[in-house]
C-alpha cells in the first residue's frame, strides 16, 4: 500500500510515560476539545477496564509546531508552555486518569474545581466511587490518588493495607493471596499500554477539525453544535472562552466588588445552548446540522470550501454572539419573565424554550428595535404562550426554523411585533382555553408546563398562598435560602386518603388539579386527613370575602371539600385554566 498519502503514525506509549508527558506539559489540550471530565462513575469504570486487562481504545494526537489557544492537563503551571503533542481525542480518558494518579483538580461540568475520588477494595479487587462509608470501611484504600502518593512500591501499600486491615478483623492465608495480587495488579496500572495514533504537523487545524468531527461522530457522542464550537476552538478560539466564561459565571452571584456577571436564577446555560441563540439571530436557522457547513464556508451551489466565505459568515456569528452575550440584554429578559409570574428554574420545564423566548427578544431589540417597553411586555407573552402550548418541544429545530424565516421576513418592528401577535392569537383560541388547556392538566407530570404557568398565573395576579395571609411571588422569591423550602406541593386530597377509599392509580393521585402550594407547618397539620375535615377549620381564620377570593384564585369549585374526587379534578382543571386565561389577558 502506498503510505505517502497517510498524515498520521502509530506511536505505542505506557500509561506512566503518558503522565509524565502531561506532567511537564509536552502533552496538552487543544481547544478543539470539550474541556470537561466524565463523572466518577465513568472513571470508575475506566479503571475496572484497565484493571482487567480489557482495551480501552486509542488515543489521536496531533504533532504541535507551536498552535496558540492551547491548555495543559490540571489545574497547575507546566515545564513546557507549548506541548508537542495536543490530544484531538481521548481527552476524558487522559484528564481522568491524570487527575486520579496525581491526585490533581480539575474542572467539573459545572465549571467547579474538584477531585475525583476513586476507591479500590484489594479483597474483592472491585473499585468504586468513594463514599461516606467506604471511607470508614478497613477493606478499602478510600483513595487511590493517596495510595500512589505515599507508597513507592507495592510491597509498602501492602504491609500497611494488612497492618490495617488486621487491627479490625482477621485475614486467612487466601484472603492476604488475593489482597497482595491485587495490589500488585493495581500498582501494574502504571504500565498499561496504549496505542496513539499521532496526526503530522504538516496537517492544518481546519483538517485536524474535520478529522476529530469525523471520528466523535461515529459514536453519535457529540450533537451539533459541538460541532459547530469545534470550529470556533480553530478558527474563533477567543468566541469560544467567551462563551464558555460567560456560562462558568451564571453558576454563582459575583461577589462584593466583582463586576456584573451572567449569573441569575432561572438557566446556567452551557455553550452549546448559548451557541443556538446566536445562531438563530445571525442566520435566522434552527436547524444547527446546515450551520456546521456554512461556517465551514461551504458554498451552497459550487459545494467548494472558500475560506473568504468562511471568514464572512465568521464575522456575522461573531457580532450574533455578541449580542447575545449582553448582559444588559440578558437580565433584561428575565424581567421579562419574572414579569409575567416566573420566579426561577424549578418553575422552568425547558431550557430551549426559554433560550428561544430570549433569541425571540434579541431579533426585536437589535433588528427591529422595537421599543423596551413593548418589547418586554411581547417577550413575556410569547414565553407563556410557547411554555402552554409546548411549541419547542420535541422536533424544536423545525418548529424554530419556521418560526425565524417568518420573523426574518419582517420589514419593520410593527410587522415583527404583528407577527408575534398572529401566532400567540392562532395558537391560543378559545378551544385552547376550553378544551386543550384542561385536558393538557390532566397530567401527573411533576414539570407541567401548565402546572407551572398556572404558578406563573398566581403570582401576576398577586394571589396569597392556600390557606395563608402571606403571598405566593414572596414565598417563591428563589433569593430565600431557607433550610426548608417555605412552600410545598400538598395533596388536596391526601394521597393515604384516595388510597384507602380505591384511588390507587399514581396518575390519578397525583393529578396537576390535585396540588397546591402550602406552607409547610399547614402541609404537616393537614397530614392525611380529607378536606372535609381540614377545611372547616381553616376556613374559620379568614373572613368571607378572603376565603372567596382564595379559593377564586386558586381554582378551587364551590363545596370542593365535599366533591367526588374524579369530578373535583374534572371540575379544578377547568378553573385552572380559566385563572390561567385571566392572567394572561393582563398581560
Amino acid at each position: 500500500m502506498n503510505t505517502e498519502h497517510i498524515c498520521f503514525k502509530k506511536v505505542d506509549y505506557d500509561l506512566n510515560g503518558l503522565l509524565h508527558y502531561i506532567d511537564i506539559g509536552d502533552i496538552g489540550l487543544p481547544d478543539i476539545q470539550r474541556p470537561f471530565v466524565w463523572p466518577n462513575t465513568k472513571v470508575r469504570d475506566l479503571f475496572d477496564s484497565m484493571y482487567r486487562g480489557f482495551p480501552v481504545g486509542y488515543l489521536l494526537f496531533w504533532s504541535n509546531t507551536g498552535q496558540n489557544g492551547t491548555r495543559g492537563i490540571g489545574l497547575d503551571d507546566k515545564q513546557h508552555v507549548v506541548p508537542n503533542l495536543l490530544i484531538v481525542d481521548g481527552q476524558q480518558r487522559l484528564t481522568s486518569l491524570y487527575a486520579v494518579f496525581r491526585g490533581k483538580k480539575v474542572l467539573d461540568n459545572d465549571y467547579r474545581e474538584r477531585k475525583i475520588e476513586i476507591a479500590f477494595n484489594p479483597v474483592e479487587g472491585k473499585f468504586e466511587v468513594s463514599d461516606a462509608a467506604i471511607r470508614r470501611d478497613p477493606e478499602w484504600f478510600p483513595n487511590v490518588s493517596d495510595l500512589w502518593a505515599k507508597y513507592n512500591t507495592s510491597y509498602s501499600a501492602i504491609k500497611s493495607y494488612l497492618s490495617n486491615l488486621l487491627s479490625h478483623r482477621a485475614v486467612t492465608e487466601e484472603e492476604e493471596k488475593q489482597i497482595e495480587h491485587s495490589i500488585d495488579r493495581l500498582f501494574d496500572l502504571q504500565r498499561y499500554p496504549f496505542t496513539a495514533l499521532e496526526i503530522s504537523s504538516t496537517v492544518d487545524e481546519e483538517a485536524v477539525s474535520d478529522i476529530f468531527v469525523r471520528i466523535n461522530s461515529q459514536g453519535a457522542k457529540l450533537n451539533q453544535s459541538d460541532f459547530i464550537l469545534t470550529l470556533l476552538s480553530v478558527f474563533w478560539d477567543e468566541g469560544r472562552v467567551e462563551l464558555e466564561n460567560f456560562c462558568r459565571q451564571s453558576y454563582r452571584p459575583p461577589k462584593p466588588g466583582e463586576p456584573p456577571s451572567s449569573f441569575n436564577y432561572f438557566i446556567q446555560p452551557h455553550p452549546g445552548e448559548l451557541l443556538r441563540v446566536a445562531v438563530a439571530i445571525g442566520f435566522f436557522r434552527g436547524k444547527l446540522r446546515s450551520v456546521y457547513q456554512v461556517l465551514r464556508g461551504k458554498d451552497p451551489e459550487t459545494e467548494e470550501y472558500l475560506s473568504g466565505l468562511r471568514n464572512r459568515q465568521f464575522e456575522i456569528l461573531k457580532q450574533a454572539q455578541s449580542q447575545t452575550l449582553s448582559l444588559t440584554s440578558w437580565h433584561r429578559f428575565f424581567t421579562s419573565l419574572v414579569g409575567v409570574g416566573f420566579r426561577g428554574s424549578e418553575m422552568i420545564n425547558s431550557n430551549i424554550t426559554l433560550l428561544y423566548a430570549y433569541a425571540m427578544y434579541l431579533i426585536g431589540k437589535n433588528r427591529f428595535h422595537v421599543p423596551d417597553w413593548e418589547l418586554e411586555k411581547l417577550t413575556g407573552r410569547w414565553y407563556v404562550a410557547s411554555t402552554l402550548l409546548s411549541r419547542y418541544i420535541g422536533s424544536f429545530e423545525s418548529v424554530m426554523d419556521s418560526d425565524l424565516r417568518r420573523w426574518k421576513d419582517c420589514r419593520s418592528a410593527g410587522e415583527f411585533v404583528e407577527s408575534i401577535e398572529s401566532i400567540i392569537t392562532n395558537t391560543l383560541t378559545q378551544d385552547f382555553w376550553e378544551i386543550s388547556l384542561s385536558d393538557a392538566l390532566g397530567s401527573s407530570s411533576a414539570m407541567n408546563p401548565q402546572y407551572f404557568t398556572y404558578i406563573a398565573s398566581l403570582n401576576k395576579l398577586n394571589a396569597p398562598v392556600l390557606f395563608s395571609n402571606k403571598r405566593i411571588s414572596d414565598l417563591l422569591d428563589p433569593a430565600l435560602n431557607p433550610n426548608r423550602k417555605p412552600l410545598e406541593r400538598h395533596h388536596l386530597y391526601p394521597r393515604a386518603w384516595l388510597e384507602r377509599n380505591g384511588v390507587k392509580e399514581i396518575n390519578q393521585i397525583n393529578q396537576v388539579a390535585n396540588f397546591a402550594l402550602l406552607e409547610w407547618p399547614d402541609n404537616l397539620s393537614i397530614s392525611d386527613a380529607p378536606p372535609k375535615e381540614y377545611v372547616p377549620l381553616l376556613r374559620s381564620r379568614f373572613s368571607p370575602e378572603e376565603w372567596n377570593r382564595m379559593c377564586e384564585l386558586h381554582a378551587l369549585p364551590e363545596g370542593w371539600e365535599n366533591m367526588n374526587y374524579q369530578e373535583f379534578l374534572v371540575q379544578r382543571r377547568k378553573l385552572i385554566a380559566a385563572v390561567i386565561k385571566r392572567a394572561f389577558m393582563e398581560l
